[in-house]
């Protein structure tokens, strides 16, 4: 019941937050080309070769990553990902944000209280993220035991939902 009563509390605060430029229902890339907090991400997802995939059919959850959660990567790691050599990296670290269909917070939340207080999330790029709520938010932890906690959820598109989080999640290498 504590866990419902905490869902219910996220969902309600974060609803609150949601950006005004989703709600236009572009696709998952024109979204985050309208958000000044996700230029970085942008930059990575053009830079990955990504922007045609994530304008699909989808539908698509992205986990994403703000300009601040790329700040705080060790100096050099974001500049060293951009480079073309490093293209298909960057690409699975990208695709470790994005799990095959539309889980809205709401769908999220269910799956969290389904799963007995966690749920097991398979990304597309094949890795793990476990959801947990932590003090009435849902947190995401990467399978190096890396958490970003999300910050913003429901920011609809035509193919699919993003939820914005605060730390870039590692697969494992």
């Amino acid at each position: 019941m504590k866990l419902f009563k905490n869902a219910a509390a996220f969902i309600a605060t974060v609803l609150l937050t949601i950006n005004a430029t989703a709600q236009t229902y572009n696709d998952i890339v024109d979204v985050a080309v309208g958000s000044k907090a996700h230029t970085t991400l942008v930059a990575a997802v053009k830079a990955a070769d990504l922007v045609t995939t994530l304008k699909g059919k989808g539908p698509f959850t992205v986990f994403a990553p703000t300009n601040n959660a790329f700040a705080k990567l060790p100096a050099g790691t974001l500049d060293d990902l951009l480079k073309s050599e490093n293209k298909s990296k960057l690409a699975g670290i990208l695709t470790y944000h994005v799990v095959a269909g539309n889980l809205d917070a709401k769908a999220v939340m269910a799956a969290i209280e389904e799963g007995g207080g966690k749920a097991v999330l398979t990304t597309v790029a094949g890795g793990m993220l476990t959801a947990t709520v932590v003090k009435g938010k849902v947190v995401l932890t990467d399978e190096n035991g890396g958490k970003a906690t999300v910050t913003a959820t429901d920011l609809k598109a035509t193919n699919g939902v993003i939820h914005v989080v605060d730390k870039v999640l590692m697969p494992k290498e």
